[in-house]
């Protein structure tokens, strides 16, 4: 989607990203991570778990934006994401001027 104009905080405002993480064992192979994550992060691989189906796989690992909408569709709980801090603001909030104030 294509907007005319952008907000004027668009600079300012930094995308969450996450990393997603699949307990395959648990998973029953429904696919409904696969078909409601926003940025089609996941696919349904061709291998097998112990019972038998096929659970997701991460195919974009970068792109996911956390918004944990796989962990709370999913009827088993095999599937999580958590937070990835930015190595930018890390840097950024470890720099010192020298100790001048």
């Amino acid at each position: 989607m294509k907007y005319w104009r952008k907000p004027l905080d668009f600079d300012e405002v930094k995308t969450p990203h996450g990393e997603v993480h699949i307990i395959a064992e648990r998973c029953k192979g429904c696919g409904f991570c696969v078909e409601y994550c926003p940025k089609d992060v996941l696919v349904m691989s061709e291998e097998f778990n112990r019972k038998g189906y096929h659970p997701p796989k991460v195919v974009k690992s970068g792109e996911c934006v956390n918004c944990n909408l796989c962990e709370m569709i999913c009827p088993d709980f095999a599937i999580f994401s958590v937070a990835v801090e930015e190595e930018n603001g890390a840097a950024k909030a470890g720099t010192t001027d020298g100790g001048v104030a």
